[in-house]
């Protein structure tokens, strides 16, 4: 027999061709029983798994297996035709009922995912789509993933220990503050003052932890010209090298005058859940920014960190008790404090946010930093990434403070270095991380604390996802 007359039962018949084979479903009962299988392994898959992020990811998987499978023994027998000629049987041979129950259960996670994805896309945000999408992901039971992912991300990027220095530090601010004191100095400058004349009030400068210090390392410097000689400037701004292993990274350091600044929370459109659909602005309101001096980033979302907010007489979430709080008190005073209140704020409060345990306490790291992931909801505490913080001084006065690669405990030193005696860490990732301050009047000369920092220093200008201050002159 010549190859050319061969048939495909004659190719394929097996050795044991006298066997009797189970009948198979064939027409519309193999119809029925693939789309019933598929719905309800989809229905199973779905309940058994953390959520419909990963159930989404697994379908996607699923369906590309499947159709390189498909393209893969599609071109293998077209090429088995082509050396072996074969008679057309009565029509292509079925998928097997197994895998297209898979198949159609991986087509029903796929368009459910699809159809929560698009509405969640469809939200108000100021987020790049990709950001958004791991969002999604991360809310919708991906959280895990989503972090091991970054965790190996960060891993692969983390800096190399040691190298060459830096030879000049970035500019921060726009002119140093005159008539403050030195290095260890006083809080207060011990000069004679009239009762016209304010005392000058300063933060000391900053001793720089890598010797010889760059020029400039750790000076204070004047966000707005107009404040160069101000007795009592509002704001100052400083950086500086926190850390000897890592020669090339800078900190940005804030310094908020409790005497001259007046701060605000405002809700963002997503978070906290609710904040956008009470009326939040999202954004600082227009009215005060003939004022406005900075704004910076809050915490974390209200899932991981599980935090209180209160704001503008709302209260968005109760607060927890033993949580670290940044307060602002309607007298203008703040503080950075483990909460011991009730879930609703007391009638002398403006604002109060929680997030997670106090990083500092009595001036000291807290002792537990390196045990658990609790500062470090979505990396862990260990992993060098963007971070931020904010504390108070023994004065009463805020401290800000962020930079890249950082550990929980490395920004905890750089806040104790600073001044603070009480501090949480606030939000991380380089996405999340801004503080911005404005050169002019009317939130004019927007510029970021630090160059490195992602986010356009247009941002809480307009709209914008998450929580946020803003710090106005007064």
């Amino acid at each position: 027999m010549t190859p050319a007359l061969l048939t495909r039962s004659a190719l394929s018949k097996p050795s044991g061709a006298g066997r009797r084979r189970p009948p198979r479903l064939r027409g519309i009962p193999r119809v029925v029983a693939a789309l019933g299988g598929g719905a309800a392994l989809a229905a199973i898959g779905l309940a058994a798994s953390p959520g419909l992020g990963v159930g989404a990811i697994v379908a996607v998987l699923v369906a590309a297996v499947a159709l390189t499978w498909r393209g893969v023994t599609a071109l293998v027998r077209r090429r088995r035709r082509r050396q072996v000629p074969v008679a057309r049987g009565p029509g292509r041979r079925a998928t097997p009922l197994g895998v297209a129950i898979v198949e159609i259960a991986a087509i029903v996670v796929t368009a459910i995912a699809g159809v929560s994805w698009a509405q969640a896309m469809r939200q108000p945000s100021n987020s790049t789509l990709g950001i958004r999408t791991v969002e999604w992901v991360r809310d919708h039971g991906g959280a895990g993933l989503v972090s091991e992912v970054e965790r190996v991300y960060y891993s692969f990027t983390a800096p190399a220990k040691g190298g060459p220095s830096l030879l000049t530090l970035p500019a921060v601010g726009v002119a140093p503050a005159r008539g403050g004191s030195r290095a260890g100095g006083a809080h207060t400058a011990s000069r004679r003052h009239t009762p016209h004349r304010l005392p000058v009030v300063r933060p000391p400068r900053v001793r720089p932890i890598i010797q010889p210090g760059l020029p400039g390392e750790g000076v204070w410097t004047v966000t707005q010209a107009r404040f160069a000689r101000a007795p009592q400037p509002p704001l100052l701004v400083a950086a500086y090298r926190p850390t000897p292993d890592y020669p090339r990274v800078v900190a940005g350091l804030a310094w908020f005058n409790h005497r001259r600044t007046a701060i605000s929370l405002y809700p963002g459109l997503r978070e906290p859940p609710g904040g956008a659909a009470r009326g939040a602005a999202a954004q600082v309101p227009a009215g005060p920014r003939g004022r406005l001096l900075a704004t910076f980033n809050s915490g974390f979302k209200h899932k991981d960190s599980g935090g209180g907010f209160f704001a503008q007489g709302r209260l968005l979430e109760p607060m927890v008790a033993g949580q670290g709080t940044i307060v602002g008190m309607k007298n203008g005073r703040m503080d950075v404090r483990a909460w011991h209140g009730g879930a609703r704020p007391g009638p002398g409060v403006a604002f109060a946010r929680q997030n997670l345990p106090l990083i500092v306490e009595h001036g000291r790291p807290n002792p537990n930093l390196s045990d658990g992931p609790q500062w470090g909801a979505t990396l862990g505490n260990a992993v060098l990434v963007w971070r931020s913080g904010v504390g108070v001084d023994r004065h009463g006065n805020l401290l800000y403070a962020a930079g890249p690669s950082l550990g929980v405990a490395g920004l905890a030193r750089i806040l104790i270095h600073a001044g603070a005696v009480r501090a949480v860490e606030l939000d991380i990732n380089s996405y999340w991380v801004t503080l911005n301050t404005y050169g002019s009047t009317g939130a004019q000369d927007a510029h970021p604390l630090l160059p490195a920092m992602q986010r356009s220093a247009q941002r809480y200008l307009t709209p914008d996802d998450r929580d946020f201050f803003a710090v106005y002159a007064r």
